[in-house]
């Protein structure tokens, strides 16, 4: 089942943040990586920011998390995360789906230009990689990020 976050379940969508992105580590520059990958107050912040989580849950345990936000003429994909234990079992295309579905502004989802296998995976559903030049672009007028998360990232578009 599909369904809107509460936040009474904060800590368990950390801890999904958390236990997913462990397969960053080594993959990312190491001067962006860090422990936790997003601590608590992180998430706070991205929520107040509107972020909007959603959450599969299957037998009472949310297995996977994805954020989605609306910024001025755009709608971000935002921390899509599935439980390691909970992978590659279709979760991801169904939060994906879910979110996407009836969106009728330009979609956009950013990631680390080293997550090869995020990248894959949006494409699988219908996403390209913008330009170079494109993403610095999209970057620093929709999302708040450093210039090194910047340089080290890469922007797909429905």
């Amino acid at each position: 089942m599909i369904r809107k976050c509460l936040n009474s379940e904060m800590n368990i969508i950390c801890e999904i943040i958390n236990d997913a992105s462990i397969a960053y580590k080594n993959h990312i520059p190491t001067d962006r990586w860090k422990e936790p990958y997003m601590p608590i107050s992180e998430l706070k912040h991205e929520i107040s920011q509107g972020i909007i989580f959603y959450c599969y849950e299957e037998k009472g345990e949310i297995l996977g998390v994805m954020g989605i936000q609306d910024v001025l003429d755009v709608t971000l994909i935002r921390h899509a995360y599935i439980r390691t234990s909970s992978r590659q079992k279709g979760i991801g295309s169904k939060l994906l789906q879910h979110l996407i579905e009836n969106q009728e502004k330009r979609i956009l989802i950013g990631t680390w230009k080293a997550a090869t296998w995020a990248i894959d995976f949006y494409q699988k559903h219908g996403f390209h990689m913008t330009s170079e030049e494109e993403k610095n672009t999209l970057l620093k007028k929709y999302w708040n990020i450093p210039d090194r998360q910047v340089e080290t990232s890469v922007v797909l578009s429905n």
